[in-house]
């Protein structure tokens, strides 16, 4: 999944690495990045089709689960081929909101997982894009994605695969139902776990942000940047 706080790039956030290399090539589209971004998103329509279309659960699945599994390469590719853009920042969060949402409504809506499991997941991806907007807003800086909620991102994309392909009465499907309820409990509670702990610091980032801003238009006793004099005194 993405950053929390798709804010402007600010030194040592986590946006910086591998972007030196792109440095005024932000504004490009077409890169292998984006091009598996925009693959991922058109998957999740193929997705739908095969669940509520074709009726073909266990490929509806599969198809999930590689999804959900391909989520860290287009991230990877941007960095490795140095081709991080400004599309691919919003894109590439906007995707992962997506799949994760889809595949919950998805489960929910066909019956494969109860749905206080499904209001736990979706409660909880509403909130955390709200923060991020909300954050962005003010100016926050960028915080750095912290591993509990990878874990938790991690365990209910395998879940939900899981809970879709072991839903029925065959015998062969109970591994994977068991299977899906390990990961989903687990992923759920370090999903919610990390919600609570980006708190900290998503306020120091909001103030960081501020001060930032602050020093930007003077507001902290210093000449704003481009004049020529000291606080107090007539510049030029």
């Amino acid at each position: 999944m993405v950053a929390p706080v798709p804010a402007p790039d600010a030194p040592g956030g986590v946006a910086g690495a591998g972007c030196g290399a792109a440095a005024g090539g932000e504004d490009r589209v077409l890169t292998a990045a984006n091009v598996v971004t925009t693959l991922r998103l058109a998957g999740v329509f193929v997705f739908v089709w095969l669940l509520f279309g074709a009726g073909l659960q266990t490929a509806a699945a599969t198809l999930l689960a590689v999804l959900g599994a391909t989520d860290w390469l287009d991230g990877q590719l941007a960095r490795r081929l140095h081709q991080v853009s400004r599309i691919g920042k919003v894109l590439d969060p906007a995707a992962d909101r997506v799949l994760v949402g889809t595949a919950v409504i998805a489960a929910i809506v066909h019956g494969a997982v109860p749905l206080w499991f499904g209001l736990l997941t979706v409660v909880r991806e509403a909130l955390v894009s709200g923060t991020v907007l909300v954050l962005a807003a003010f100016g926050a800086r960028r915080i750095n994605v912290l591993w509990i909620g990878k874990a938790g991102t991690f365990g209910l994309m395998v879940a939900y695969p899981g809970f879709l392909i072991s839903h029925g009465g065959a015998s062969w499907q109970h591994p994977f139902h068991v299977a899906a309820w390990v990961a989903g409990g687990a992923g759920i509670v370090l999903a919610w776990v990390a919600a609570a702990a980006y708190l900290p610091p998503a306020r120091a980032a909001l103030a960081g942000g501020r001060a930032a801003r602050d020093r930007r238009e003077g507001r902290d006793g210093t000449p704003p940047r481009g004049s020529l004099g000291a606080p107090g005194e007539v510049g030029g």
